[in-house]
């Protein structure tokens, strides 16, 4: 995408209130989804707060299963 078309639509979306750096345009549904900061394992789960080992080993299988899943 050149430069000017990427301003058009960063002005588009601020004129929506939408001002992350990121968003997901569906054209066929006719909706803008703000993208979230990509957070670190560790920020997770110290955000969960204290954890049980089996409970922190299944959290960071499904993260796994997760970045495997957005990387397809």
């Amino acid at each position: 995408m050149d430069y000017q078309a990427a301003s058009t639509i960063k002005s588009i979306l601020q004129k929506l209130n939408i001002n992350h750096p990121r968003v997901l345009i569906d054209l066929e549904k006719q909706t803008v989804e703000a993208q979230e900061d990509d957070y670190s394992v560790d920020d997770l789960l110290e955000a969960a707060g204290t954890l049980t080992p089996e409970r922190g080993k299944e959290l960071l299988e499904e993260v796994g299963k997760s970045r495997e899943e957005w990387n397809t």
